[in-house]
């Protein structure tokens, strides 16, 4: 009996140490997906580009921080939604990218984000791009047909709301995942991650109502979201599509991969926005 009653004792603590988890997962999960930052680190000028400093107004009246940055003749206009860390100073290098490719550069830090109002959620980061998409087309006049709409990572998903949604010229996703209940089932097998997760983010549920060209842009070597996730993706999507593989980790494979990224990001660019070199 004793011995049955220590199997008892047991099984209730690991029951009750499990459930413990389940809870704490499920409470916690908004701070595991967003991770914003509150300070910036720098601002365009530190990297040598002339911008202008924006702030813009969503549907459900959040106050966004957003740098524009033109590029002289430029040949179109990149909306830039970043990655869940950070803020959008953490973004300079790839903002000179674009730039050197001549592309002017709408970013904006979703809500919670650096100077940003608010707390994120996914939906409120929805808003928040759908407000950077109508700022470039109401406030500045840009033709949708000339805006490249970039995400990078959980900005893969959110691009993919915009293009899913408004009238785009092409769409870039770079290390993007299917959806999070794919990856936190992945992260957290020992977990039902299905079930308890209150995010979605499906980018490949968005690509089945694209149209526009997609360029997806994944490393073998990504230490986050693993390439298959990029390689359902780029199955997902319509044609035209192109797939750009790169190296390196998942923070920093664009520099890493040096002029593979930025030449495959150029040749996708300049095929389809008109203009060639």
């Amino acid at each position: 009996m004793a011995v049955i009653r220590s199997i008892k004792s047991i099984l209730f603590t690991l029951t009750t140490g499990y459930l413990l988890l389940v809870v704490l997962v499920w409470s916690m999960q908004g701070c595991m997906v967003h991770v914003p930052s509150k300070h910036l680190v720098a601002t365009p000028a530190d990297a040598g580009l002339g911008y202008e400093d924006l702030t813009l107004i969503t549907a459900d009246n959040e106050t966004l921080h957003a740098w524009y940055i033109p590029a002289p003749a430029a040949r179109g206009d990149l909306l830039f939604m970043h990655g869940n860390a950070g803020n959008i100073s953490h973004r300079l290098t790839s903002i000179g990218q674009f730039h050197r490719m001549g592309l002017n550069v709408l970013i904006v830090d979703y809500r919670g984000y650096g100077k940003s109002s608010g707390k994120p959620s996914e939906q409120g980061l929805y808003r928040d791009a759908e407000a950077a998409y109508r700022w470039l087309v109401e406030e500045r006049g840009v033709v949708p047909g000339r805006i490249v709409v970039f995400g990078r990572s959980l900005g893969a998903a959110v691009a993919a709301h915009v293009a899913a949604e408004k009238p785009v010229g092409a769409l870039i996703l770079e290390s993007g995942f299917t959806s999070v209940p794919d990856l936190g089932a992945e992260i957290y097998p020992f977990l039902p991650v299905r079930q308890l997760s209150r995010y979605q983010y499906d980018t490949r549920e968005k690509l089945s109502r694209i149209s526009v060209p997609v360029l997806v842009i994944h490393s073998p070597q990504d230490d986050i979201v693993p390439f298959h996730h990029g390689q359902a993706l780029f199955d997902a999507a319509a044609e035209p599509k192109q797939f750009l593989q790169i190296q390196g980790d998942h923070n920093r494979g664009f520099v890493q991969s040096g002029e593979l990224y930025t030449r495959g990001l150029a040749a996708f660019v300049d095929r389809w926005m008109g203009v060639q070199h």
